[in-house]
């Protein structure tokens, strides 16, 4: 799925303190909208990593790529710069990143 990535964001709140999973491989900053919609922004360093949804979220590729599987699926996918993947709530999936820095923007569907 092809999506317009933000540049920015404006009239946000932005949580100082960083969510820091596996050992700092992942790492991001949540960012709370007047609307009350919350996103993270974040970096993913080489490694593999699984990640289990409570809400349905959208995965926005900024910059770098990934390899993506979704639970209950042997499927890989593929995504770069540019790119989304959504992942349904109480689910989960596998991300992986092969070399350098893969950023992305999550935001929390409802």
């Amino acid at each position: 799925m092809n999506a317009t990535i933000a540049e920015r964001f404006s009239n946000v709140t932005v949580l100082t303190k960083a969510n820091v999973y596996f050992d700092g491989k992942v790492v991001s900053h949540t960012l709370l909208f007047p609307d009350e919609s919350k996103k993270t922004l974040g970096l993913i360093y080489v490694g593999k990593f699984h990640f289990g949804t409570k809400a349905a979220e959208r995965m926005e590729i900024v910059s770098g790529n990934c390899i993506v599987k979704f639970d209950g699926s042997a499927q890989l996918h593929s995504f770069q710069q540019g790119e989304a993947f959504e992942v349904p709530a109480d689910s989960g999936f596998d991300i992986e990143v092969t070399q350098g820095i893969c950023e992305y923007i999550c935001s929390f569907l409802t």
